[in-house]
């Protein structure tokens, strides 16, 4: 990226943050937790799925499983019945049981503080890591890349990126570091609400001076 190219694309973020932050002051995640690991949890269960059906399922889920121990001994028939209506079911049952067994035998239980750590949990990747470190412990290191951040970076122009990781490196170098947490949220909000997958309303898009997809939408 050259400098003059990063100048441009690091002025649009400030101006899109500043743009969201009107439009969505009480962006927040939407999960619902009380404790790291139900966050970790809800988490690893959103892939794929919507909040919203996630904290229909943990509701239930939060009740039976209030332990690592619990989810590491879990019957993998009941977990994966239980977990059924937030897709993929068989390999997000499979990876809470193992990820559950390592932080059991390794971490004393507990959900780790540290990335690296996080990382080593079955099914879990730094968007998963990011957002528990951040809304579990205050301790932002990166930006969470879900499909809508995903989505919304590459129309707004700024990332060419595919790659999750390589998105997040691509936005970290460009979003004050103060909006690393909070950027994933209003991009969220933005995407349910306006910028959507399939049939983005640039008609009624806050961003649409700012967004190079929006005039080739014209």
């Amino acid at each position: 990226m050259t400098g003059s190219a990063k100048g441009g694309r690091e002025d649009r973020v400030r101006r899109v943050i500043s743009v969201l932050e009107r439009e969505y002051p009480d962006a927040k995640i939407a999960l619902n937790y009380s404790n790291p690991l139900e966050l970790l949890v809800a988490t690893m269960l959103s892939a794929q799925c919507t909040d919203e059906r996630v904290n229909r399922v943990t509701k239930e889920l939060f009740k039976k499983y209030r332990t690592a121990e619990d989810y590491a001994n879990a019957d993998l028939s009941e977990l994966e019945a239980l977990i059924r209506p937030t897709g993929f079911y068989r390999a997000k049952a499979r990876n809470l049981k193992r990820a559950a067994k390592v932080l059991v035998e390794k971490f004393g239980s507990e959900v780790p503080k540290r990335m690296e750590d996080l990382l080593e949990l079955p099914g879990v990747a730094r968007k998963t890591a990011n957002i528990v470190l951040a809304n579990a412990y205050g301790i932002v290191e990166g930006i969470a890349v879900d499909t809508h951040v995903r989505r919304l970076s590459r129309r707004l122009g700024l990332t060419k990126e595919e790659d999750q990781d390589a998105i997040e490196r691509d936005l970290m170098k460009i979003v004050p570091r103060e909006y690393w947490g909070k950027i994933t949220y209003l991009l969220m909000e933005h995407g349910r609400r306006v910028c959507k997958a399939r049939k983005p309303d640039c008609g009624a898009c806050a961003l649409r001076e700012l967004c190079p997809s929006a005039f080739k939408a014209k």
